[in-house]
């Protein structure tokens, strides 16, 4: 089984050498990873979705119906200029909570980072840019 993004981000936060942290990220290489990584670091990402946590319940660490690997293709409903801009702003906010609430609850959180646009810990830009080249847009 493949780790959860958490996990993976995680790892390389604790790693002291750039090439160990890239290798780790290139090992562990997925859309949600990448998705992650590009939804906050990107300044031309910008999200349609109110700041700060939204009201929802996590689920058990244990027990969580999804993950982040197969609910990241919603992002798209998130970010401005995307497939969510025609749709009222109530139903996208509560896709947001569903993927929260479906999530791993600290891949909920590391998705929370990400729409309030905080720094992941341990990960630079050029660290990014060497794992996964044009990523990273602006």
């Amino acid at each position: 089984m493949s780790k959860y993004v958490f996990e993976i981000l995680e790892e390389v936060g604790k790693q002291r050498n750039r090439d160990d942290k890239v290798k780790i990220l290139r090992e562990n290489e997925t859309w949600a990873l990448k998705d992650i990584i590009r939804g906050t670091m990107d300044s031309k990402v910008t999200w349609n979705l109110p700041e700060g946590e939204p009201p929802y319940t996590a689920s058990a660490p244990h027990n969580h119906p999804t993950n982040l690997i197969r609910e990241n293709v919603k992002f798209k409903y998130f970010v401005k200029g995307g497939e969510g801009d025609q749709m009222p702003k109530v139903k996208r906010e509560q896709i947001f909570i569903g993927l929260l609430e479906g999530i791993h609850p600290e891949d909920a959180k590391v998705v929370l980072s990400m729409i309030n646009k905080k720094n992941l810990k341990g990960i630079t830009r050029p660290v990014v840019e060497e794992a996964f080249p044009n990523l990273l847009r602006d």
